[in-house]
């Protein structure tokens, strides 16, 4: 009887509850797993007694993000962690999309300003401004070139707290085709969603928004598979993956971009795609296996 912990997070006003979680432990007990949830910084956790951890919903570990990445080397120390510490500390820093970019695969266009950087802002189209380690749309704020000054006061906030801001163009087309999220599971296409535009304009970046509107059940292109699939071939090192989600948005071309690659802990929709809880119960039991 493997001994599963899937990790989560405590409960809080700005957390969002992960539905999906009792579903997959009551799954996995069905199939002669000992599961159990587990919050990430829980002091009395014996991470050597689980046969493996599976990372599901840790949606405050921005707030704590260096925290978080110490907790999940000493988790990996101690038992099977998915995915994997290495993953963990290059997708936390989405400064990855460069990485990705330079190997090519087509993602939208994105400048980094670290503390103490500065630079221009775009005087000529819209543009979205976010920090390279953060969540559900936290601290993120769409912008006109005349709300200048109030992106500066963004900037000069996320600086001070130790953030550092992405700078991206506003893609127009999500209002129109949406953001697909394409989910891997196993190594394999799991389920693909669609949903609407999550930045609305002149919401404040510190106000909390709705991460997933409009979600719904996808088919996804070729296109947008290949997309999805070059992306995951492009991470250094070609590490084994337990999960990953693909977040895609159509360029002004028309053709899939990467928006984001989620790889520590992506809300993966069973809800929506309730035929999928079966093929991750498998998935996470092959990875359990000695």
């Amino acid at each position: 009887m493997p001994r599963i912990a899937l990790v989560t997070c405590r409960p809080g006003p700005e957390v969002s509850v992960d539905r999906d979680l009792p579903v997959l432990v009551g799954a996995l007990r069905e199939a002669g797993a000992e599961a159990s949830a587990v919050f990430w910084d829980d002091p009395d956790a014996d991470w050597s007694s689980f046969d493996l951890a599976v990372i599901r919903s840790t949606w405050d570990y921005s707030w704590r993000a260096d925290e978080f990445t110490a907790w999940a080397a000493k988790c990996g120390e101690s038992t099977r962690l998915a995915n994997p510490v290495d993953v963990i500390r290059w997708n936390t820093d989405k400064r990855y999309l460069g990485d990705l970019a330079a190997a090519g695969v087509p993602t939208v266009s994105t400048r980094y300003l670290a503390p103490g950087e500065t630079a221009g802002l775009p005087d000529d189209h819209e543009y979205v401004i976010k920090p390279t380690s953060g969540a559900g749309a936290r601290f993120a704020a769409r912008y006109t070139p005349d709300e200048h000054d109030t992106a500066v006061r963004q900037l000069a906030r996320m600086h001070a707290e130790g953030f550092t801001a992405m700078i991206q163009p506003y893609v127009r087309n999500i209002d129109v085709s949406g953001e697909r999220a394409l989910q891997f599971f196993g190594g394999r296409l799991l389920h693909a969603s669609r949903k609407g535009a999550v930045l609305s304009p002149g919401t404040p970046y510190d106000e909390r928004k709705v991460a997933h509107p409009g979600l719904e059940p996808w088919q996804p292109t070729p296109a947008e598979l290949a997309v999805a699939e070059h992306a995951l071939s492009a991470m250094p090192g070609a590490p084994d993956l337990l999960y990953a989600r693909v977040d895609l948005v159509d360029g002004e071309d028309g053709e899939p971009r990467v928006m984001e690659l989620e790889l520590v802990e992506p809300n993966l929709f069973l809800s929506l795609h309730t035929e999928s809880v079966a093929r991750v119960v498998e998935a996470v039991l092959a990875a359990a296996a000695p």
